[in-house]
Order: C-alpha cells, then sequence, then structure tokens
C-alpha cells in the first residue's frame, strides 16, 4: 500500500502550554530546567497581548521546544479533563535521573517515580498545575542547550512524548492510522504507545483511555495544554496533508497560518486534542534575530494594534 500524506509528518515540533505568570513560567523553564529563551513574542491570535514564549536547546530547533501562553493577567483558567493532552515529557541522558530527582526537590517541587512502557519518568508540576515528566532515554542525539545552568551531558534533550487523555481508543486510532501516520507500537495498561517518521524519543504521542473522565476545556486557559505541534517537510506535504483529512472528512482543518517563525495548520482530533502540522520558515527563528541574540528580546506580533513599549507595560518586563 502506497504511503499517505500522514507520512510527511516526522516529528514533534513543540508542544504550546496556557500557563500562570509570564516571570514564573520564565524562571521555572530557564532557571529550573535549563532551557533555553529562544524567543519571546505575543499570540498570534486576536488583538489582546499575551506572550508567546518558546524554550529549547541554543538554536530552537524542532522537538527540542516547550512553548507557553502565560495567562495570569486575562483570569482565565483552564481546567484538566480528557479530549486535551495531558502531560508532556522530557527526554534526558538516564545518568541523570538522581541529579534532576535532587535539583526538582530542592527547587520545592514534588517528585514521585513511576515507569510507563518499561521507561523511568520522574512525574512533576509546572508552578501552574500543569503536568510535566523528565524520562531516561538513552539512545537520543539530540543536541541540549549547552550553556545554561545544568551541565549539558545531563540537561533534558527535548520533548520525547506526549500524553492524550481519550474516552475512546477506536476513533483515535483510526485517525492516526489513517490520516496523522501513526504506527501503533505498544500497550502498558490502559496506556496506547503510538510513534511517527522513524520513531524514538520526540516522535511518540501516547494515549490514556479513561471512558469515564469528565471533558476539559479547550480554551486558552491557565493551568492546561493548548495544543502539540508536529513537523513536515514541506508547504505542499502541508497542502496535502490538510486535503487528505479534508477527504477523511475532518473538515475542520484550518487553512495555513503563517505564526512569524513556521506555518501551521490546525486540527482537533476525534479525541478533542488539538494537533498541529508545521512547516518551518528558511531563518526560522534567525528571521528577526541573529542565532548569538535569540531570546534576549520581545519580538512584537504584527496583528497588535500597539506599540513594543505598550505591550509590555501590560505584560511586565522579563527578567533574566
Amino acid at each position: 500500500m502506497s504511503a499517505t500524506p500522514g507520512s510527511f509528518i516526522t516529528r514533534h515540533h513543540h508542544i504550546t502550554i496556557a500557563t500562570g505568570g509570564a516571570q514564573q513560567d520564565y524562571d521555572f523553564h530557564t532557571k529550573v530546567l535549563g532551557l533555553k529563551s529562544v524567543k519571546k513574542t505575543a499570540f498570534y491570535d486576536g488583538e489582546a497581548p499575551i506572550y508567546h514564549l518558546y524554550y529549547g536547546n541554543d538554536a530552537g530547533e524542532e522537538s527540542s521546544l516547550v512553548t507557553t501562553f502565560p495567562v495570569a493577567h486575562t483570569g482565565v483558567k483552564g481546567r484538566k479533563g480528557s479530549g486535551q493532552i495531558s502531560y508532556v515529557s522530557l527526554s534526558i541522558p538516564p545518568a541523570a535521573l538522581d541529579f534532576w530527582r535532587e535539583r526538582l526537590t530542592t527547587h520545592g517541587f514534588k517528585v514521585t517515580d513511576t515507569e510507563r512502557f518499561g521507561e523511568r519518568y520522574l512525574d512533576f508540576q509546572h508552578p501552574c498545575g500543569v503536568d510535566y515528566s523528565l524520562v531516561a532515554v538513552a539512545d537520543d542525539a539530540r543536541k541540549p542547550h549547552s550553556k545554561g545552568p545544568v551541565p549539558a551531558e545531563l540537561m533534558i534533550r527535548g520533548t520525547h512524548s506526549i500524553c492524550v487523555s481519550t474516552r475512546d481508543a477506536e476513533p483515535m486510532e483510526e485517525f492516526m492510522q489513517l490520516g496523522w501516520g501513526g504506527t501503533r507500537v505498544a500497550e502498558d495498561r490502559n496506556l496506547l504507545r503510538y510513534q511517527l517518521g522513524k520513531g524514538g524519543s520526540g516522535t511518540i504521542i501516547d494515549f490514556e483511555v479513561e471512558p469515564s473522565r469528565k471533558a476539559g476545556t479547550w480554551i486558552v486557559g491557565e493551568g492546561t495544554v493548548h495544543h502539540m505541534a508536529f513537523q513536515v517537510g514541506s508547504h505542499a506535504e502541508q497542502d496535502q496533508l490538510k486535503l487528505h483529512l479534508e477527504a477523511m472528512g475532518y473538515t475542520d482543518v484550518s487553512d495555513v497560518k503563517n505564526r512569524g517563525y513556521f506555518d501551521s495548520i490546525y486540527v482537533r482530533t476525534p479525541s478533542g486534542a488539538m494537533f498541529e502540522a508545521t512547516v518551518t520558515h528558511d531563518d526560522g527563528f534567525t528571521c528577526d534575530e541573529p542565532r548569538d541574540k535569540l531570546g534576549l528580546e520581545v519580538m512584537l506580533a504584527p496583528q497588535l494594534k500597539m506599540s513594543r513599549e505598550e505591550m509590555l507595560a501590560q505584560l511586565g518586563y522579563l527578567k533574566d
């Protein structure tokens, strides 16, 4: 059987989370997790100013990225539940497990050791309540942030997996296999594991089947994961993927949206979780900042009808 356009999806691109206060979020990701501030910009949808903060490795490469919308100033709270991405796991070397357990505990985080799919996890929460995990991965060759507070040999490599809470696995398995190019590779209790492309860390989507769990919110609300973005290689492939999903009956696939550093289409999956298929612009994050100065200044999103100073006066200045 010939490959479908779903096979154009190769790996994670970034995950986007709605968090609380901007400074709290910034300190958590850069000072506790040790990720690099790759880009400070604003939410591209709507005219109300909301930071969009990107964290990752030195160059902000695909699958190294965690991005956030700090929304404490809006007062909008999310509710965890089914139909959402319930947690993100980040890859670390196996030899770093003890280091990270001690580091997180020292910074005041409650850490729980767990095992899923034969992998060792450290489960904890972002200060706003979003569930995070660090997972020991032996063969992850992605480059970490090399100049942060954590030694490079112990540092986070990038996203490992996401977990989607779904009431019913069957419609989502159909979507994954026929639409999104996924391959089912494992099962663990009520968890199903899919991988994309060549597989491995940074390509994994887990599903937790929870038939009785109440639905969570889909809004940009504090304390919830908003969406997961996946990488495709070209605009031509992105266009084919959109047509393919629409032909399957997913007629709410968005038009292509220019996000400044990449172009994206979005689809609400049968589970309820929102997935994004993303093509990185040729110059990526360096289109408005040189590589050696990435993430230092706030880059104004073009739709905001205010000056940079006006936006910062509302959102606050981030302190490194």
